[in-house]
This record gives structure tokens, sequence and C-alpha cells, in this order.
């Protein structure tokens, strides 16, 4: 048993030492200087999405996103930032409403279908596909707490509550004070234990975004 442990981790390791050679610095992947602390225990990996519920190109990669997470080796636990710098497009509310959700603990069963509320549905709409326009008026806070009713079970006032919460407004200033530490200027951006930046868009595809993290991911398991 142990020595087919060690043939399986030196292959791993060697499939990972030939796949390092198409991934470059500065090019597929970017450090963070200075590295950021990770929310994991320890001997385990952390990887986040820097994210919007209002960001198109999000709604296009959460498949890959779920496929990730899927991929990852046991070690490595993946986790959601919400940005918030988009405010004409509701950024800022969804990022309320994603640290709402977490703190409540619906987050991760709500959280494609809030994806699909906002870009396949008129449910909280940011953009008027068909006028290709912002949608005026934007969704408001009590709209997406009857989402978060609908899909989550908690109740409208509950979800308001807390929502309006001191705890959720230090949880949104610690999101941003985190995406300008990780100087992710765009989503998404996968961070990888505090120390290297990905943006899909310098990968190439699916396929290559989740092998560059898996390998990124390899280089911190000690």
């Amino acid at each position: 048993m142990r020595k087919a442990f060690i043939g399986a981790l030196l292959f791993a390791l060697a499939a990972a030492t030939q796949a390092a050679t198409n991934w470059v610095e500065g090019q597929h992947y970017f450090l963070i200087r200075p590295p950021q602390p990770t929310n994991v225990a320890p001997g385990k990996v952390e990887v986040i999405e820097v994210f919007s519920y209002g960001c198109i190109a999000c709604y296009s990669f959460y498949p890959t996103a779920d496929k990730l997470k899927a991929a990852l080796p046991k070690n490595a636990e993946m986790a959601y930032v919400p940005a918030s710098w988009n405010a004409a497009e509701s950024w800022p509310l969804f990022q309320r409403a994603y640290l709402t959700a977490q703190a409540l603990g619906i987050a991760d069963r709500t959280h494609n279908a809030m994806f699909k509320a906002i870009w396949e549905s008129d449910e909280l709409a940011v953009v008027d596909q068909r006028a290709r326009r912002v949608k005026n008026p934007q969704p408001t806070l009590e709209k997406v707490a009857a989402f978060y009713e609908r899909t989550g079970g908690v109740k409208k006032e509950e979800f308001i509550k807390v929502a309006k919460s001191f705890s959720i407004e230090v949880k949104m200033k610690n999101a941003d004070n985190l995406v300008k530490a990780y100087r992710a200027e765009s989503t998404p951006t996968l961070i990888v234990n505090g120390k290297y930046r990905v943006r899909p868009s310098d990968v190439g595809g699916e396929a290559q975004t989740i092998e560059l993290v898996k390998w990124l991911v390899a280089r911190e398991t000690k």
C-alpha cells in the first residue's frame, strides 16, 4: 500500500513538473507581494475566486469554477471573495448579498442560482440584454431577500436584518481590503494560497485554468 502511494505521488509530481514548463510567471500567473494570510487550517491550501454576481464574465466562468472545485486535491479548499467596485451594476449590493448568505449558511446552495437569476431571467437582472444597457432601476435589497427566501429558505425579514447588520458592514470592508491586497483588478481572478494571482483570460481556456491552479496548489503542498 505504501509503495503504491509513493508511486502515485511520484507520478503526480512528474506530471506537475512536465506541466510546469508551460507556465510562465508574469505571463500566466503573478506573484502577490506581500503574500496575504489565508483562512484555512494548517496544511491546507486555499483557492479563492474574486468575483461578482453582477459580472457577466463571472457568470460565464462559474461552470468552470465548479469543475475546478471538484478537481482540487483533498488538501485544497475553495472559497469566494465578492468584489464591489462596479456600483453602477449593483456590485456592492451583490457583495452584501453573498456575505449575508454566507453568514446564514446558504451561500453554497444558492450560488449558481444567483447567477441565473441575474443573467438568465429578469428576477435580479442588472442589464437589459435586448437593449444592451444598464437597467434602471437596479435590483433592491428587498428583491434580493425575496430571492434568498425562495432559494435558501430564509425569511426576507431575517435576511434583510442580517444584511444591514454591523458584522456584514465589517465583512464588506474586509473583502474590499483583501481584493486590493490581492491586486485583483478584474473578475474573475483566482488566488492560490495568498501567493499567486491567476486570471483565466491570461491562461488560454477552461482546461488550462484548472491545470494551472492545480499545479500551483501542488507547489504549495507540503
